[in-house]
Formats: C-alpha cells, sequence, structure tokens
C-alpha cells in the first residue's frame, strides 16, 4: 500500500537518535520511551490551497532530515511499517 498526502500534510518515517554518555555508552531513543521528534520525509503533499486555487510551496522534500513539534504528529501503521503524518506547519527546521 502506498501512502499519498493531501494537500500540506507529510509522511514522515522516525528517525532514533541515539546518544553517547561522556564515558561512551550508547543510551538509544527507547530509554526515555518518548516519541521522537526527529525524522526523514518518506512522501509531501502538493501544498494547501490558497485563495484563487493556487497552492502553497513546501519547504521540504523526499528525503529530508526534519525536526518537528514533539505532540504533532498522527501515528498510522501501514503494512507493519509505522509512520507519521505532520503538517508542514508544525515543522521547525531541515537538518543537515
Amino acid at each position: 500500500m502506498k501512502l499519498i498526502p493531501v494537500g500540506d500534510h507529510i509522511i514522515v518515517k522516525a528517525v532514533s537518535r541515539e546518544e553517547t554518555s561522556a564515558s561512551g555508552i550508547i543510551i538509544p531513543d527507547t530509554i526515555d520511551k518518548e516519541r521522537s521528534e526527529r525524522g526523514e520525509v518518506i512522501a509531501v503533499g502538493p501544498g494547501r490551497e490558497l485563495d484563487g486555487g493556487k497552492r502553497s510551496t513546501m519547504e521540504v522534500s523526499v528525503g529530508n532530515k526534519v525536526l518537528f513539534k514533539k505532540y504533532a504528529p498522527d501515528e498510522v501503521k501501514i503494512d507493519g511499517a509505522e509512520y507519521l503524518i505532520i503538517r508542514m506547519d508544525d515543522v521547525m527546521a531541515i537538518i543537515e
């Protein structure tokens, strides 16, 4: 099954963020059991429809790694894979 976002929605695959302590121990993202605030863009919608029928420009593209608001995404599970659906307004930055 393929997810195709509509409007200004973006499909994101959460990226785990491992941290390394001062002594070199790797602390996985799952230790705090909270949802990641980072992800990789999998699909991008056409943009929000503006007055006059034109569409807003999407500032991200497929493959970008993004930082988004913590409680913004909706979680969906398709074919055993988990995805997050967020609006363009909830993306705070592109990670380079």
